[in-house]
């Protein structure tokens, strides 16, 4: 329930605390540059990590049937630690001393780390498209919904943000964590009241 708020609210205050980030401008990846670079690449372990238990839970409330859902939630989380250790390239002026604008090479690195920022959003998409066909046919419809609606806009915030900017891929990052974040406190809640 917890690790979409601590990831966002990490990424946002160092975002806000840094010389030369712009929301405008620059992903949270780009926050993994630079001597105090290690925060961010902290937070991307510790939320992948997070995001592997909440899987686990998830499976282990839901059971059989959502196998899909569970191992895609899995391949974000272990996507967001391979986005740890393969940082981002410098970008349109951050850290400060980094040119303006886009830059004319990518570092190997750099290759990595959007390979593993494209699987993670894909796994994320993904787990809100198994998250609806799971919700569904446990007949828990508003979970089946927001878990649709989820998938398209992760899917389509990510991939579209490439070509449009980075309000895609903001949009993709709230989204699912919000989603993530709802689904964890729907499922804890029924599974007390069950027990109740």
């Amino acid at each position: 329930m917890v690790v979409g708020p601590l990831y966002l609210a990490a990424g946002v205050l160092q975002g806000l605390l840094r010389d030369g980030f712009s929301f405008a401008r620059h992903p949270l990846s780009v926050l993994a540059n630079g001597s105090l670079g290690w925060i961010q690449a902290a937070n991307f372990v510790i939320s992948g990590a997070l995001v592997i238990a909440a899987a686990t839970g998830l499976r282990r409330v839901l059971g059989h049937g959502s196998r899909g859902l569970t191992w895609c939630l899995s391949g974000y989380g272990a996507a967001m630690i391979a986005a740890a250790i393969f940082t981002a390239d410098p970008v349109d002026g951050f850290p400060p001393g980094t040119p303006l604008g886009m830059p004319t090479s990518v570092s190997t690195t750099g290759w990595l780390h959007f390979v593993s920022g494209a699987m993670a959003f894909l796994c994320l998409a993904l787990s809100g498209f198994f998250g609806a066909l799971t919700f569904r046919r446990r007949h828990m419809a508003s979970l089946a919904a927001l878990s649709l609606v989820s998938g398209l806009v992760v899917f389509f915030g990510f991939f579209g943000g490439i070509v449009l900017g980075v309000i895609g891929i903001w949009a993709a990052v709230v989204i699912g964590w919000a989603w993530l974040s709802i689904v964890s406190m729907t499922l804890s809640w029924s599974l007390i009241s069950r027990r109740t």
